[in-house]
Order: C-alpha cells, then structure tokens, then sequence
C-alpha cells in the first residue's frame, strides 16, 4: 500500500479519539453561553463565489484562499472568514428588520497560509455575530460573552486586549499617509517594530505632538491608566471619541463584574480591514496566538446591500485545546458508555436490554463473544475507548455487572434491570 495515502496534506490533520470527543465538548459549553445570550444558530457553506471575500470585502489576500472553479467558469474559495458570509446572508433573509439579530454559528475556515508558521490551514471556529445594534452596550456584551465562554471551558488565566480601529486612523490620516505608507506603517506596529515606526514618521513633514505619539503607538497598552495618557497626547477628535468610546466599553465591563479580564492595546490592528470601530484579542499563555477575535464592522453588511451595524466575535477552538494543554487543564470526558457481551444465543435477549437502557438514554454498545471468552481481555478494551462498564450475559436471565470505575462486580438478574 502507498503509505502517502494514510498522510493528510500539510496544514491539516485528523482528531480522533478522546481529542475529537473532548474539543465536542468545548464546543458544547460554549455553544451553551452563545444560547444564554440569546443567539440563534445559522450554517454558511463552506466555499462561496470569490467576491464574496474578494479585496473591497477587506478580508484577507486573494493568494491566501483555496480557489478553484465550478462547471460554470466561476471562481470559488473555501470560506477564510465567516463574517462577510453572515453579513450575505443578513442582507439576504433579513433585509426589512431593523431591530437586534443575533445569530450564531461553528465551522471551519480555510486559509492557505505559509506552512513554516506551524499554523492549521483549516481551523475550527465557534462564534457569534449582533447585526443591528450600534450601541456600546452591543460592545460590552460581546466581549463580556467572550470572556464567559472562555471561563466556561476552565481557563482562569487570560486576558481580552481591547484596541479601537479610528484611534490608528485619526492619527494617519491627520498626518496625510500614503497608502502604501500606512500599510508599512500598520505592519511595524503589529511587529511592535519601535525602529520601524520611527523611520517611517521622522521624514514626515507634521507636528513634534503627532510624530510622539505616532512613535508611542506600539507601546499604548496597559491598563485604564493608558487611556488617560493616551487622551492627553493627542487633540486628534476621532482619536479621542475612540479613547471614549473604550473608556464607556470598560465602565459596562466593570458592571458585568469583568473588568480584572481586560486590558487595552491602541496600537492593535487587524488583517481585517472592514472593521470600523472596537477591535478585541483574547490571550493566555501556551499558544502564541489569540484564541479569540472580534470586533465592529459597521460598513460590511452594507456592501451586500443592508446598511447594518455589526459586531461579531470568534473563539480559535484549535487555539484553545493547545492553550488548555499546555496548561494542564484537562477536559474530563464522561465515561457513559455500557459495553454488553454475549454469545449468540442469548441475542434477543441482549438486543432487549440494549434497548430498554437506549430508551431511557444510556449509551450501548454490543459485542458477540465465543464461549471460551476471557472478560479480562475486554475490561482492557473498554479501558481504551472510555467505557465506563461491562454487562456479561451469563445467560437469557442472568447479568454480571462490572463497574469499571470502582472495580465491583454484581450479579442481578435481568428483570432486576428492566423495571
């Protein structure tokens, strides 16, 4: 046999075994937080025509997409990005409502980006996004259900940076950049290149008060306190309604009991260039990237023919489980699985207890045995696939029970267990 056929290409893999059952789970809990705050779930297919995640989207680069073509002739990609495919469909079926529309979802996305990064090229995301609402409290809920979702799987030790888009475009555009200079300029601030900015600001012909704190942006992160110094280095008024606009963001957070989990970053900048206003990370150590993204996209719906304000968030699921490891926090999977034994001509009588314990919404699994069978050899088995006991047909009527978990073992009789 080809051994390459076993192989899967570079940048995805198989999850199998208790990682599959255990990212369900994630999954699971925090699907349930996204319900409490009142989502509903939609599904996008997983590749749509290239305009719609084509360069005006201000999604990412046409050569990071898998494309390929239909019968047709049209150019077709696997989805990047799951929010100007919800921004579609918004403007599809809910053209005429204007009032809140929360809808939710989980899926993979595709990015064909460079292999050497160690990242997935397809990458599993839960997410949310509240089309219709413009309001700041749209904002704090948002990130108050992110953190909520993140506390639900058993991380403690994270934190949501907190940036604002127009704080970075009040400054440039105050300064008249280029846009060829204001994308080298966005890149050596993500790098928090400190010798980068500055060479692309000093031969700048504007004020000393703009080139400062255009040099300081890649170090405006902190706490509250970098707001007020943020706000007294600058007169700029989109740069300083972004500084309030985070300030009134952080008081609803604080309501929320939240506040210890966020910090803010006026430097923060995102390969998303659709966002219009808030822009958030969340980050724990053991992955070096943020397992959760999110922001405001006021003009994206709009292009799809419904002017729309939206904010929408996504938790990196695969992000997650690395972050979970390493930190040793471990998912407890639910060892609910009865595994039955029996030799053939006790079937029907197997196949009556199998039943009754399905109907009451016990997991069983069935499995022939010879009559020279050792259980032994199967309490290993079911030590491997997470079984939690063993029901031994000794005969039509008579049942060994072994409970694996505390190693007791009991003879009853069936109608004992059928009531």
């Amino acid at each position: 046999m080809n051994d390459k056929l076993l192989h899967t290409p570079e940048g995805v893999r198989d999850i199998y075994n208790g990682e599959c059952e255990k990212k369900l789970i994630l999954q699971n809990r925090m699907h349930e937080i996204l319900k409490l705050y009142g989502f509903k779930d939609i599904q996008t297919p997983s590749f749509e025509f290239f305009d719609i995640f084509s360069k005006e989207r201000g999604t990412i680069a046409s050569n990071d997409m898998y494309k390929f073509f239909d019968r047709e002739g049209n150019t077709l990609v696997l989805r990047p990005d799951m929010t100007p495919a919800i921004a579609r469909c918004v403007a599809k079926y809910y053209r005429n409502e204007n009032l809140p529309i929360r809808l939710c979802y989980m899926g993979s996305t595709f990015i064909n980006n460079s292999s050497y990064q160690g990242k997935l090229k397809e990458t599993t995301q839960l997410g949310a996004e509240l089309i219709n609402d413009s309001s700041v409290d749209a904002d704090a809920q948002m990130i108050a259900m992110s953190i909520e979702c993140l506390k639900k799987v058993g991380l403690r030790e994270f934190q949501v940076e907190i940036g604002h888009v127009d704080f970075f475009n009040g400054l440039v555009e105050e300064a008249c950049f280029e846009e060829e200079e204001i994308e080298q300029l966005r890149a050596a601030i993500e790098d928090k290149n400190l010798f980068g900015v500055e060479e692309l600001v000093s031969s700048k012909p504007i004020t000393s008060k703009l080139k400062e704190v255009l040099f300081k942006l890649p170090e405006l992160f902190g706490n509250e306190d970098i707001l007020d110094y943020a706000n007294k280095m600058t007169s700029n008024e989109k740069a300083r309604k972004a500084i309030e606009r985070l300030k009134d963001v952080y008081d609803i957070l604080k309501l929320y009991g939240l506040g210890d989990y966020v910090t803010f970053d006026l430097g923060m900048l995102s390969k998303y260039k659709y966002y219009t206003g808030i822009i958030f990370r969340g980050f724990t150590y053991g992955t070096g990237a943020a397992i959760v993204t999110g922001g405001r996209y006021d003009k994206l719906v709009c292009q799809f023919g419904k002017d729309s304000a939206a904010i929408g968030v996504a938790v990196v699921v695969d992000q997650l489980m690395n972050a979970l490891s390493r930190q040793k926090i471990d998912v407890e999977l639910l060892e609910n699985n009865t595994l039955i034994l029996y030799r053939e001509e006790f079937r029907k009588s197997a196949i009556t207890l199998a039943g009754y314990f399905r109907s009451h919404g016990m997991n069983i699994e069935m499995l022939t045995v010879t009559h020279s069978f050792v259980v032994n050899n199967y309490k290993e088995y079911t030590k491997r696939i997470g079984t939690g006991g063993i029901l031994v047909m000794e005969d039509s009527e008579t049942i060994q029970v072994i409970n694996m978990k505390e190693n007791i073992t009991n003879i009853v009789k069936m109608s004992d267990l059928i009531q």
